[in-house]
């Protein structure tokens, strides 16, 4: 019974601190999405139809199209050209940004 509570403790920090550890620098991620809000708006909330609000979306979820975009495996014209000189770290923080925004 110890044993399995340790291990379902030692489970859950694990994973806590891995999802820490991938949390970007909201602050920097508003400086580098400067380029971002042209098509998905100042806060997130894009004014045209055909680009999607970023606000309020999880950072893993942003994170993955982004990488998506760079690697060429999901394919936009415009997104895999903006994102082509983004870094991990980069992305990282305006995942972060775009997801703490309402």
């Amino acid at each position: 019974m110890k044993r399995q509570l340790l291990t379902i403790i030692a489970a859950i920090t694990l994973a806590a601190s891995a999802s820490m550890a991938n949390a970007g620098d909201a602050a920097a991620g508003k400086a580098k999405a400067t380029t971002c809000i042209g098509c998905h708006g100042a806060n997130g909330i894009s004014l045209a139809p055909t680009y999607p609000n970023l606000a309020g979306q999880k950072e893993a979820y942003l994170v993955k199209q982004m990488k998506a975009f760079k690697s060429g495996s999901r394919k936009d014209p415009t997104m895999n050209a903006m994102i082509a000189a983004v870094s991990e770290a980069d992305m990282a923080n305006i995942a972060t940004y775009f997801s703490s925004l309402k």
